[in-house]
């Protein structure tokens, strides 16, 4: 009976002692492995990293399941007007349609210094192509240095003076030859015109002015400009148009460039109850000044369309540039006049400006 007692207990004790053994191994394996029902040989799963690095180093610059990624950078002025705001909110929509293909930054600055050092940000992250809307003077140097360095810059709206700079914008000369014929048509060849101009936009005032001036003088040469400086708000509209009322007794249209100087410009005639004034031309393409066309039967109310929208064309040039596709240097975008005859036409709920 002992002996039977002894044996078991030995049997007890082996049992015990390999079941302690087998789990200690177990523990083991699970810190390193998952179970082989669910677990990737090694040498699969080197190939596996192997061949995700090789994708990831391929592409310019990240890798996506659909392919190659590229980074642009959007470079545009701070907020001080709608029509800015709308080229942001633009550039940024077409960027997001495109983010299967396009990895994009978009920054926004006060002066030509902050630009400057968004530029050196932008080389920083890696950007592969710029589209630039530069407001300032001086931005020349910092934009040659993208095209030095071998990134595609296309230059929205504004013309700088860079060589081998894509450009993207509305015909501003137009939009003055535009605004000149309407004038004329409306008031005829001669009386006096209130030539609003803003220098501080650079080539965008210069070259609208141009078409104007050049069309006045071919279709009415004896018709008296009078020219005062202002800037593209509304409140500037209000301002410098109610001192050029004062100083004038009679103005038979306001050859204003932008949408919203002319919202001001219709406030200070209306607050200075005059009814002078036949025409008053504008640009852009804001939905509130679009809808203040048909309830003015006395003013024609005009604007020669450059909408913000067309740096959607500017982003979609780049990425044409980054694919390696043939690219015109510039392109114009026509004008469309829209008044009151077909201002519904162009009514857009969604449009940020």
């Amino acid at each position: 009976m002992k002996k039977v007692l002894s044996l078991l207990l030995a049997v007890v004790m082996l049992c015990t002692c390999f079941a302690a053994c087998t789990g200690g191994e177990n523990s083991s394996t699970q810190s390193s492995s998952s179970t082989p029902e669910s677990s990737t040989p090694v040498s699969s799963a080197a190939e596996e990293s192997s061949a995700a690095g090789e994708e990831s180093s391929a592409a310019e610059p990240e890798s996506t399941g659909d392919g190659e990624k590229f980074k642009v950078g959007i470079l545009a002025p701070a907020v001080t007007h709608g029509w800015v705001a709308g080229v942001a909110y633009y550039a940024e929509a077409r960027c997001k349609e495109l983010s299967d293909t396009v990895d994009y930054r978009l920054l926004t600055s006060n002066n030509a210094e902050e630009m400057t050092n968004q530029i050196d940000e932008l080389k920083t992250w890696g950007a592969q192509a710029v589209v630039a809307f530069p407001q300032w003077e001086g931005m020349e140097d910092p934009i040659k240095g993208l095209v030095d360095a071998g990134i595609p810059v296309v230059n929205f709206d504004i013309v700088i003076d860079v060589d081998g700079v894509y450009h993207v914008a509305g015909d501003n000369v137009d939009m003055g030859t535009q605004s000149a014929q309407y004038i004329v048509d409306k008031i005829g060849t001669t009386g006096k015109v209130a030539v609003l101009e803003v220098p501080s936009s650079g080539s965008v005032s210069e070259l609208r002015k141009q078409g104007f001036e050049e069309k006045m003088k071919e279709i009415a040469p004896d018709m008296e400009l009078l020219y005062y400086e202002t800037a593209f708000t509304r409140e500037a509209g209000l301002k410098d148009f109610a001192d050029v009322l004062n100083a004038n007794a009679q103005i038979d249209a306001v050859f204003s460039m932008d949408d919203e100087t002319s919202i001001g410009v219709l406030q200070a005639i209306d607050e200075a109850k005059r009814t002078d004034i036949k025409v008053v031309t504008g640009g852009g393409g804001c939905q509130e000044y679009f809808k203040m066309m048909p309830d003015n039967e006395n003013i024609w109310i005009q604007s020669a369309l450059y909408s913000p929208d067309m740096v959607m064309d500017a982003v979609d040039m780049a990425v044409a540039l980054l694919k390696g596709e043939t690219v015109d240097q510039e392109k114009i975008i026509p004008t469309t006049v829209v008044d009151r005859e077909n201002c519904a036409d162009y009514l857009d709920e969604n449009s940020p400006y």
